[in-house]
């Protein structure tokens, strides 16, 4: 089975800025934003679009589809 990674807390810190503050630029709750990074929530195609938009990177930089094998070595 695969899993959905992300680099979503990384990036916040790199651009020094909270959950909620993110959440307020791309339109969403603070739940919304913590439920992706805990990887508790897959995001629609339309968010994780806006993700990668707001840290202005690829979108593939952003969301890693993982194998289990891959995250067995975790």
């Amino acid at each position: 089975m695969a899993v959905l990674s992300n680099t979503i807390r990384v990036e916040r810190a790199r651009k020094k800025i909270t959950q909620a503050e993110l959440a307020e630029a791309i339109h969403v709750s603070r739940q919304t934003i913590h439920a992706v990074e805990a990887g508790k929530f897959v995001p629609s195609i339309n968010l994780a679009l806006r993700m990668a938009k707001y840290f202005e990177i690829d979108f593939d930089e952003l969301f890693q589809l993982e194998t289990e094998k891959e995250n067995s070595n975790l």
